[in-house]
């Protein structure tokens, strides 16, 4: 596996035509938008995977010059490395050239998670209506970096496309050019579609609690999974990811099999004291272990 890059967030130079989007949507089909570590995030969405139509762009952002978008990362599930979203504040301005630039500097709130991009940043991101056009920063990102291999070139395509589709609300194809002119993007071809979300995600998402949450008397857990028989198992542990289970529950999810459904439940830790714990979020494990364990997913929190 190539080493991580580092998280030094890189500033993006974007070109954004026929922006189409106001922030992200309130559907609950999909996620949450985390408005800060102390709030309960409020519901925003990527496109759907199988509704040809992306959801309509809205948000309750209060402040004007910011929108919520989802990122996606890299991390180590049982499958081997896989995408991990976030939804983080940026500038409305320029949101898919911001959302690149935290991507590919893997500049994540959860520290479990990375980048697969070696050192720079998407030199421009175009809006149109059947294509989303992003220009390499210069030709060393036209073939793999040393250290980098095939299935890692191609899930670093998947990093740039679900996080491009999801900011701009569109399952459009993402064409590769430098100067101006096609160019493949780490050996891979010009131009690159989403592949099945059960190819290239991990089977289990938390959307909130965000890193780093605080909270108090009850909160609402939610994410999305894939999950035998659309159970996902919740544990909160004492300190750390390894620390003893306190309390324990499961979410029941809108579906499981054919991609990633939403989750959501109440979790009630008002009998808790006040100190750091952790929230997991797990995939269902009929097997006992036998197919390689559960995906694990895990956010810090602190009870007030």
């Amino acid at each position: 596996m190539a080493p991580m890059s580092s998280r030094t967030r890189l500033a993006a130079l974007a070109s954004l035509s026929a922006l189409a989007l106001a922030g992200l949507s309130g559907c609950g089909s999909e996620g949450q938008d985390p408005a800060s570590s102390d709030t309960t995030p409020t519901q925003a969405a990527d496109p759907s995977d199988d509704a040809g139509e992306p959801s309509e762009p809205a948000s309750d952002d209060t402040d004007a010059n910011t929108t919520t978008v989802p990122v996606y990362f890299v991390g180590e599930t049982p499958q081997g490395q896989r995408l991990f979203r976030e939804f983080r504040k940026v500038e409305s301005d320029n949101p898919a050239a911001e959302a690149l630039a935290l991507m590919t500097a893997g500049d994540a709130l959860d520290p479990d998670y990375d980048t697969l991009y070696p050192s720079g940043s998407f030199a421009s991101v175009d809006i149109a209506d059947d294509m989303i056009t992003v220009g390499l920063p210069d030709e060393s990102w036209t073939t793999a970096p040393d250290g980098m291999s095939d299935d890692q070139a191609r899930l670093a395509a998947q990093q740039l496309v679900y996080t491009v589709q999801g900011v701009t609300q569109k399952r459009v194809p993402v064409s590769i050019t430098l100067d101006g002119a096609p160019a493949d993007l780490f050996g891979l071809a010009g131009q690159v579609s989403n592949d099945p979300e059960l190819d290239v995600r991990a089977l289990v998402n938390i959307t909130a609690p965000e890193e780093g949450a605080s909270v108090s008397g009850s909160f609402t857990a939610s994410g999305v999974s894939s999950s035998f028989e659309a159970t996902t198992p919740w544990e909160i542990r004492k300190g750390g990811a390894d620390g003893e289970v306190v309390k324990d529950g499961f979410a029941t999810a809108e579906g499981w099999m054919d991609k990633l459904y939403p989750w959501e439940t109440e979790v009630d830790v008002s009998g808790l004291p006040a100190g750091d714990y952790t929230f997991v979020a797990m995939t269902d494990d009929p097997s006992d272990g036998e197919g390689g364990g559960p995906t694990v997913e895990t956010k810090s929190i602190t009870i007030k």
